[in-house]
């Protein structure tokens, strides 16, 4: 009785793990993606789907490369080191390619460009970069709004967060004087906001490209990321994407249509 109980045990336990899609099955291994939850319009969540930009490109990428994906919600301080040690063997949400950032993961080809935005509430004395000495400003810990801020603006009072929803709520609340955002977020968040009286008062435009991380060495799925960006960008699913998640931003000669 006790072996028959243990091996029905067992096959219980199997059936479970494939029913949560865990471990290897027919179709191959679900891959992990690290995402954010609150970062619009790159990764956030929606009734409980993980969306946006970045989500859903990734999303048309796995289509075209029979990936299996399952998203899940971290913070962006942590994303890398976690895609370094293996807990998710893809990283998405807008994360800029720098050279420091090459030491820690691998990355795909370019699918975007970095664009950040200062937003301040109405009232408050800032216009630009020039103007955010001795103004505390909120940025998200080890984004390129981090590294940009101290290199642009070093006498301003950088106070870091660990997520956009925590800047987000300093600003709102008075707590801070202003923040740095993705340009598209902050954009966002001040169309959304109304009562707080949000506005992006410069846009910043940089050269910075976008792409997924990956495990550094895992040069196999960086090639099938990189072979489904392709499809996506020549059949015209990168604009359409880019079109539902960031209609005002331009598209780059390289993502539209047609392109290989």
């Amino acid at each position: 009785m006790k072996k028959s109980l243990a091996a029905v045990v067992s096959a219980l336990l199997v059936t479970v793990l494939a029913a949560c899609g865990g471990g290897e099955d027919a179709g191959g291994k679900t891959l992990r993606v690290g995402t954010l939850s609150d970062s619009k319009p790159n990764a956030y969540q929606e009734n409980g789907v993980f969306t946006g930009f970045d989500n859903e490109l990734l999303k048309a990428i796995a289509a075209h490369q029979n990936l299996k994906l399952e998203f899940v919600s971290t913070e962006f301080s942590a994303l890398l080191g976690q895609v370094a040690t293996g807990k998710f063997d893809i990283g998405s949400s807008g994360i800029s390619q720098t050279d420091e950032r090459r030491k820690t993961v691998d990355f795909s080809a370019p699918y975007n460009y970095q664009s950040l935005g200062i937003e301040t509430r109405e009232g408050v004395a800032i216009t630009d970069e020039n103007s955010l000495a001795g103004k505390r400003i909120g940025v998200v810990q080890g984004t390129v709004s981090d590294s940009w801020l101290t290199a642009n603006a070093p006498t301003a009072q950088a106070v870091k967060f660990p997520q956009d929803a925590a800047a987000l709520a300093a600003l709102k609340s008075g707590a801070i004087d202003g923040a740095i955002f993705d340009q598209a977020t902050a954009e966002d968040y001040a169309a959304k906001n109304p009562d707080a009286k949000l506005k992006v008062v410069k846009a910043i435009t940089t050269t910075i490209p976008h792409g997924f991380a990956v495990k550094k060495g895992n040069t196999e799925l960086a090639g099938k990321i990189n072979a489904g960006l392709k499809a996506v960008i020549a059949d015209g699913t990168w604009e359409r994407v880019h079109q539902r998640f960031e209609p005002n931003a331009p598209v780059p000669a390289e993502f539209k249509a047609g392109q290989k």
